[in-house]
């Protein structure tokens, strides 16, 4: 499976960041919150395709993953970061 490096899935500040396709969750499921993006397209990058336009979404586990809030961002570094202050700000309220 995508994501795993031996046996144990990528973490990013201690939560799980798991790829499958072009589909990404950053969070623990057991967490009221988590991050979801939708690579929508890609782009070359110094011979390398890399993710261009991303959907991010912050999404409410506890709610039957309704979408809390959500963006379309240029890069995955604008997206993850978007993502990142939204879901600590959420998890910082509740």
């Amino acid at each position: 499976m995508a994501g795993k490096v031996n046996g144990k899935y990528l973490e990013y500040k201690g939560k799980p960041l798991v790829r499958e396709g072009n589909t990404i969750y950053y969070g623990n499921m057991s967490d009221d919150y988590v991050l979801l993006f939708v690579i929508m397209t890609t782009t070359q990058y110094m011979g390398r395709e890399v993710p261009d336009m991303i959907i991010v979404q912050l999404l409410s586990t506890k709610d039957n993953m309704q979408i809390v809030k959500q963006d379309v961002k240029h890069g995955f570094y604008d997206a993850f970061d978007t993502g990142v202050i939204w879901l600590e700000r959420y998890v910082g309220e509740n």
